[in-house]
């Protein structure tokens, strides 16, 4: 099957996209790259590409790389978010709380942010490009893009995903159009797919999530969240999903572009420290505790700026701190699960999966 077929109705989604392995690499935009989408597709899962953090030009090139590295399918991941609203006042106080971090690290702080990504939703050269590129699967995160644009990408032969945190989301993505739901629970590392930043979190845990939204809705569902090896996805298998998605595992992946500091904040601990935080990028995302997350919840904060306009800071504030030797300061986005990680090639790691699941039902069916 190639990565631009026409999925077969009525099918699950693992014989639709041909995986031989249930197993989808989550779109980490900044870690995932086109040699680990390409490796996790040839090893028979679905790889994919984060391109919320590209332009169109950008992610036609990670793209044409994938397809020169795979003839499989693979998946693309675009961000929905409502475009940032920008707030002067906010923006300055919030680098002005900044600015002797940043002056402690050897530079001054920015004078002004700015939006530095470009939502899925009026982003029309990044929408030309997936129609004319047809990749297998398009997944959209919080949020979802016009109907029309919808009604277009499935007419092309595209497999869609979005993801839900609640049943919510769940219904409003199945009225849509969507053919399937990726179910994220609070255990996951990474943005929170919520499609309204500013209305209550339930914090639904994956396991509840998914077996809610499998009950609740007449859509395939893809679990994600705290996944980590074989026997996390016979459990959620086990509730209902059809696949599980897996993203903090693939982060120790030598074909990830995660720096040396994300690798060992992951690698060789019995416990990794993670929160959810809104410091670093202006919505709530969860990494390993870092000097930037209690920046964000000491007493004197101001609200961060909206995202991602406070991403600008937080990747300035990161880089230069970087350059002095300093990683206190980077989304390393990370699991609850993340002590689990292992540093194994993405092939590798597909097949200990499937034997670690495979393990899992034997034993579970001799008991």
């Amino acid at each position: 099957m190639s990565s631009s077929s026409t999925p077969v109705a009525g099918a699950s989604l693992a014989a639709r996209l041909g995986l031989t392995a249930p197993i989808i690499q989550a779109p980490m935009a900044g870690t995932s790259t086109p040699a680990l989408a390409a490796a996790v597709s040839n090893a028979g899962g679905l790889g994919s590409l984060g391109l919320g953090a590209m332009n169109a030009a950008a992610a036609q090139t990670a793209i044409e790389q994938t397809r020169a590295l795979t003839s499989r399918p693979f998946g693309v991941n675009v961000f929905c978010h409502a475009p940032a609203q920008a707030d002067a006042n906010a923006e300055s106080a919030w680098l002005r709380y900044l600015a002797p971090v940043f002056e402690r690290h050897g530079v001054t702080a920015p004078a002004a942010l700015k939006e530095i990504y470009t939502s899925y939703v009026v982003d029309a050269d990044m929408q030309a490009l997936l129609l004319r590129e047809k990749p297998a699967v398009v997944s959209f995160h919080f949020g979802l893009p016009a109907v029309e644009h919808i009604q277009a990408l499935r007419a092309a032969g595209i497999l869609l995903m979005a993801t839900a945190t609640n049943l919510d989301e769940a219904r409003r993505i199945e009225a849509a159009g969507i053919d399937a739901i990726v179910a994220q629970g609070i255990e996951a590392g990474g943005h929170r797919g919520f499609f309204d930043p500013r209305a209550h979190d339930e914090q639904l845990g994956t396991l509840a999530l998914v077996r809610l939204l499998v009950k609740q809705t007449g859509l395939p569902v893809v679990a994600a969240g705290g996944i980590m090896d074989g026997a996390g996805i016979v459990a959620v298998q086990a509730l209902g999903a059809q696949l599980a998605q897996l993203g903090t595992a693939f982060v120790t992946c030598p074909e990830s572009a995660a720096d040396a500091a994300y690798r060992q904040n992951l690698l060789g601990h019995e416990q990794v420290s993670t929160a959810h935080t809104r410091a670093i990028s202006g919505r709530a995302a969860r990494g390993v505790r870092n000097q930037l997350m209690a920046l964000g919840i000491a007493a004197d904060a101001p609200p961060a700026p909206d995202y991602p306009i406070a991403y600008d800071a937080g990747k300035a504030l990161h880089a230069a701190a970087k350059a002095r030797g300093e990683h206190g300061y980077g989304a390393h986005w990370a699991g609850q699960a993340a002590a689990l990680s292992r540093a194994l090639p993405a092939a590798e790691l597909v097949a200990a999966l499937q034997a670690e699941r495979k393990a899992t039902i034997q034993a579970l069916t001799a008991a």
